[in-house]
């Protein structure tokens, strides 16, 4: 199942891991007039559920959203700018998000679909559903299915909590755990924690420095990262620290 996240976790932002930004997006999905948002994203790493796709490089990851009365379609692209040290950048991912939200009191429910156009890879393509709740620490519930390339499940519970620390200003905290069922592999996977300062300036810009650590859940999902990866970026870690810098604009 490869991927990247969109809509699900806490955040804001953070990182192809799984981890971002529901809470705001969500938020605005269900504004009774159109909205926008157009991001890019620095990161050292490109991080998904665990699995390195790229390897002492920076990649760029901007996106674009729209959406009306809780629907909204997210085009998200990833640019690696020394694909393993070849000295080339490569786009080696665009991804097409189709979701639908709607909130029942303090609780909102999301359902969409995700089409990864990969280079490199065959494409594939999943469904989810996910489910959160406006209480302490705002915890959420996605499972995701892949029916093509690669079928199996995943499913993400993430908490989160903001704390204000002047105007425009806050510290963004939340974690995540994930557990993947394919055919041939079952087994808490993996987690994340990460910290965001999110500062909004203007009526339109939000600038957001992000840091997250990903580690493996168990010693199953240790050994099929550590596999992963070396075949991967030729290094056999589970364990990874990256972060980056997120640029976005909302109308």
């Amino acid at each position: 199942m490869k991927a990247k996240r969109y809509l699900q976790g806490i955040t804001g932002g953070l990182l192809g891991c799984g981890l971002l930004a529901a809470t705001a997006t969500v938020a605005m999905a269900q504004e009774e007039e159109p909205w926008a948002e157009l991001a890019v994203d620095a990161y050292s790493q490109y991080i998904w559920r665990g699995y390195a796709f790229s390897r002492d490089s920076l990649v760029i990851q901007p996106s674009m959203t729209t959406g009306w009365q809780g629907f909204s379609v997210n085009l998200w692209g990833n640019l690696d700018t020394d694909l393993y040290g070849a000295d080339t950048s490569v786009w080696n991912e665009t991804d097409l998000t189709l979701a639908y939200d709607h909130s029942f009191g303090p609780m909102g429910l999301s359902a969409g679909y995700i089409y990864y156009g990969l280079v490199g890879e065959d494409d594939t393509q999943e469904v989810y559903i996910a489910a959160d709740y406006d209480t302490l620490l705002s915890p959420s519930l996605t499972v995701y299915r892949d029916i093509d390339g690669a079928p199996g499940w995943y499913v993400s519970l993430a908490i989160g909590h903001s704390l204000p620390l002047a105007d425009n200003l806050a510290l963004d905290l939340g974690a995540q755990a994930g557990y993947v069922y394919t055919s041939d592999y079952d087994a808490l996977h993996d987690g994340v924690i990460s910290a965001a300062l999110p500062y909004r300036f203007g009526d339109y810009f939000t600038i957001t420095p992000e840091l997250a650590y990903s580690f493996a859940l168990s010693s199953d999902a240790r050994d099929e990262l550590e596999a992963a990866n070396d075949d991967a970026i030729g290094r056999d870690k589970a364990n990874f620290v990256y972060g980056g810098l997120s640029l976005s604009m909302d109308f």
